[in-house]
């Protein structure tokens, strides 16, 4: 038996995301489009984490059974200064820092700054999902037309 520690294989598409990380010089471990998200939610690959404001996961409509943790809190969206920590205790089952962690919000960009932070305080396999829950914002000011979690037709609810 060797003493190696055996390097941990990631699913293909989280694979590919890293390539494509390293190739950008990222600092967190990459980003996967919101089809590749759900799937591998689904085999039990990863770890939803919405990084949204409770009031857009209450307004707006959140994925079921994803984990919450506020990158920013209230309608000023104020930075949560317990975002690492809170993040930690929720990944903990799934293997805390070193969990395949996926992080969502409206449109990518928030959880892109959150994925970052993660990365800094040693998440070793956290990645963002682009396009977030809503999508970009269109030449009309409307979001979910283009991209994102609901326009992919993926599953979420709404309170």
């Amino acid at each position: 038996m060797s003493t190696e520690v055996e390097e941990i294989i990631l699913p293909e598409a989280l694979e590919r995301a890293h390539a494509e990380a390293v190739a950008q010089n990222l600092s967190y471990a990459g980003g996967v489009s919101p089809p590749e998200a759900w799937a591998l939610v689904q085999q039990g690959a990863a770890v939803l984490v919405d990084v949204r404001s409770a009031e857009e996961r209450k307004f707006v409509g959140h994925v079921p059974d994803s984990l919450h943790v506020p990158w920013a809190t209230g309608t000023a969206l104020t930075r949560n200064p317990r975002f690492v920590r809170e993040l930690e205790a929720k990944v903990a089952k799934a293997g805390g820092k070193d969990a395949v962690v996926l992080l969502l919000c409206r449109s990518g960009k928030r959880s892109a700054l959150a994925a970052e932070a993660a990365a800094k305080a040693g998440f070793t396999r956290v990645f963002n999902v682009r396009e977030g829950f809503e999508g970009e914002i269109d030449a009309h000011q409307h979001r979910g037309v283009a991209d994102g979690w609901r326009f992919h037709g993926l599953p979420w609810v709404q309170d």
